[in-house]
């Protein structure tokens, strides 16, 4: 079936919508998270630890998920119940009276965000079929970092005026938004889900998939979690709780910025865009843990550059080697290579803050360099 253009992007601005309070419900809670942690008795190794084995769970429940959707073809099912599970935790943190409950949450919020997330990728790839993989994944996360925007700026106000617990608890407004325009997504694309055949290879260029998962992989070792630099920030008086929920902003904001573009340059130039988008994530981490002020903080904006990177060039490269009737299938596989990556760098630099800022430094930048020739 031929899809129409004007009806895709119709489908992919709605979704973003979605995305938008999505990630206006868990990025808000999310510049604040390390900080929270901290407040509430955890180490540096602990929020490392948490931040890490969050997103392992969230990688690894894709493997499943993403096979279910693509042999069941019940994608919207799927991204359902991940994305009712997802925003839902987010303000229960309001309750939370101790570091592992929080900490509980917070690997809920990133398991529900696995769930859908396959499903969700796989719709908006077969949209790209009409208008282009870089312009979908690049349109869908510019609207993501406008949420993802807002929310901190959200949390920032509330934690001013009377702590962590309205600071979470206002995000359950965004939680409630998700779902509903959810329903108006779900409407919009029900002729856009992928249409599974059982002939269809999950991978069409293999050795392609192999190097883009080890890149990948490399990326989401060194990438380190903004909950280490709110942590760092807070523990070396950086900035306030307040301050760093707007920095995080801000960093939200540049990935808003430069995911669309890197999006159309991906379209029009192929992957010669990801060698310098790489090198400049990797500078935000020296930026953010070894300068203090203005540099601490113009080193927590570049880090959103390195979320536009993987949620829009990544994908868009992932999408062109993978078949159509297996794409949630694929997605989830990559997805468990980046999350183990993750959560083992997240692991390994989380004792390094506790023990040298240097060596974090060392190899986070390390890392993403040498994930370059993977995807040249």
């Amino acid at each position: 079936m031929t899809l129409d253009a004007k009806r895709v992007f119709r489908f992919v601005a709605v979704i973003g919508v979605v995305n938008l309070f999505a990630d206006m419900t868990y990025e808000g809670a999310r510049g604040v998270a390390g900080a929270f942690l901290g407040h509430l008795g955890a180490s540096g190794a602990a929020v490392g630890a948490v931040a890490g084995g969050g997103e392992l769970a969230g990688y690894a429940i894709r493997l499943a998920s993403g096979a279910i959707a693509d042999r069941t073809g019940r994608y919207w099912l799927e991204i359902w119940v991940g994305y009712a599970i997802n925003v839902l935790c987010v303000p229960a943190l309001a309750l939370a009276g101790s570091w592992p409950a929080a900490a509980g949450l917070m690997i809920g919020e990133r398991v529900g965000r696995g769930i859908r997330k396959p499903a969700t990728s796989a719709v908006l790839a077969e949209a790209g079929h009409a208008i282009g993989h870089g312009r979908v994944f690049g349109f869908n996360e510019a609207l993501d970092q406008i949420g993802a925007t807002i929310g901190p700026l959200l949390v920032a106000f509330a934690i001013a005026r009377a702590g962590y617990s309205l600071g979470f608890g206002i995000l359950v407004v965004p939680a409630l938004l998700t779902l509903v325009f959810l329903l108006a997504a779900t409407l919009a694309g029900r002729e856009i889900a992928p249409r599974s055949q059982p002939e269809d290879a999950t991978i069409v260029d293999s050795r392609a998939f192999r190097r883009y998962a080890i890149g990948g992989a490399l990326i989401a070792a060194g990438y380190v979690d903004f909950a280490l630099i709110a942590f760092r920030f807070a523990r070396d008086h950086v900035a306030g709780a307040a301050a760093i929920s707007v920095w995080f902003a801000v960093a939200m904001a540049v990935g808003a910025v430069t995911a669309p573009i890197l999006g159309r340059l991906f379209d029009r130039s192929g992957k010669r865009v990801v060698a310098p988008a790489i090198a400049v994530t990797s500078a935000a981490t020296p930026l953010a843990f070894l300068g203090a002020g203005a540099v601490a903080e113009a080193g927590a904006a570049l880090w959103g550059v390195g979320i536009a990177v993987q949620d829009a060039i990544l994908l868009a490269l992932i999408s062109g080697v993978i078949a159509r009737g297996r794409r949630a299938t694929a997605f989830g596989v990559y997805d468990l290579v980046f999350g183990v990556a993750w959560f083992a760098g997240s692991a390994i630099a989380g004792i390094l803050l506790d023990q040298s800022i240097l060596g974090l430094v060392l190899f986070s930048m390390l890392l993403q360099l040498f994930a370059i020739p993977f995807f040249i």
